[in-house]
């Protein structure tokens, strides 16, 4: 009787597949407790080369993640302060906006009954049946709000926590990870790890400088074409694209309604899109290349399918986590000849033309 051959079995695409399916549902049960750990995780990738900076010169292990993290705090207040003084900006020039917002609303509703032919009573009704539908789900809205606040207040607590545990007992777990693996393979799974360490630190301290530089370029362009509150928006934009592809579109929908209500033409909303257009242009081919020394290199179709798997996961943690993971299993794919065929599948690399 022939029996299976085990390495065979583990190479057949249904068990990849059952692989994908168990570790996604693992991944969307535990994700309250994995979402915190990640980011804890890529804080610690982050902050680990200046602790170790700060230890070579004569500092404490406590002392150097301390200072560390301090810094990393203090940029995050400065950038929260600056976003926040403009969004007061906003705020205070509100009543202004609504009025003319008001006023395009009253040029839409025209436009529908001249040249749709919807009158005011079909207008009502439609408007009417949307607000019954709206203020059914409110409750929920409320509730879900209220749940997702005090789940962020409570990950603003515990992701310095985990981080600051996972930089003080590192080698611990790295004494861990080396008892997993066999004696022959801790020394390129150390390499592994720095690699990974060093190549997305130098990644991420490349893209603060990226979004400095996007941010300054958008609010130069909308202050050029008189937007109010070009800042604002400006940054907003450009933090927005931690989400690849998603987030431009996401960041550009504020400030062309913005350009519509303030000057009622449409020239202006087409000028945000331009402005944005030839940024984006200039930062994937001038500032990302010259500001980031290495890319975590995954095709774009992939990048896509993991933002959708990360949203349906993990919400919007996972659809920013799942980015700089996948960037990472492709460094690590390409250290591992077994993982050629991972690595090809993330990889950006076109075979050669017949």
């Amino acid at each position: 009787m022939q029996t299976e051959n085990p390495a065979r079995s583990k190479s057949t695409p249904l068990y990849y597949i059952q692989l994908v399916v168990y570790a996604g549902v693992i991944l969307y049960v535990g994700r309250d407790l994995f979402i915190p750990v990640s980011f804890a995780l890529l804080i610690s990738f982050i902050l680990y080369p200046v602790c170790q900076w700060l230890e070579t010169k004569g500092f404490g292990r406590a002392t150097a993640i301390a200072i560390s993290l301090s810094l990393l705090l203090v940029f995050g207040i400065l950038l929260m302060v600056l976003l926040a003084s403009q969004f007061i900006s906003f705020l205070n020039e509100w009543p202004s906006l609504q009025a003319k917002f008001q006023q395009a609303l009253a040029d839409v509703r025209y436009l529908l009954d001249e040249g749709l032919g919807i009158g005011p009573e079909q207008q009502k009704n439609i408007i009417g049946k949307l607000s019954a539908q709206s203020g059914s789900n409110l409750f929920r809205v409320i509730q879900s709000t209220v749940t997702a606040s005090a789940f962020s207040l409570l990950l603003l607590v515990l992701i310095p926590v985990y981080a600051v545990l996972i930089l003080y007992y590192r080698r611990y777990w790295m004494d861990v990870l080396a008892r997993i693996f066999p004696a022959q393979q801790r020394e390129h799974l150390v390499k592994i790890i720095s690699l990974s360490i060093g190549t997305y630190y130098n990644f991420v301290k490349g893209m603060v400088i990226v979004y400095l530089i996007v941010g300054t370029l958008n609010s130069i362009g909308l202050l050029l074409l008189g937007i109010p509150h070009a800042i604002l928006f400006g940054f907003i934009a450009a933090i927005l694209t931690i989400v690849p592809y998603v987030g431009i579109v996401a960041g550009s929908l504020l400030p062309m309604a913005m350009a519509w209500i303030t000057f009622d033409s449409i020239w202006y909303p087409l000028g945000v899109v331009g402005i944005f257009t030839l940024v984006q242009y200039l930062e994937a081919n001038i500032i990302f290349p010259i500001a980031v020394s290495s890319r975590l290199n995954v095709n774009t179709l992939v990048m896509l399918l993991v933002i959708f798997a990360g949203g349906m996961l993990w919400g919007m943690a996972g659809m920013i986590l799942f980015v700089p993971f996948a960037g990472i299993a492709k460094l690590i794919a390409d250290q591992n000849p077994a993982w050629k065929t991972i690595s090809m599948i993330l990889g950006t690399n076109t075979p050669p033309n017949k």
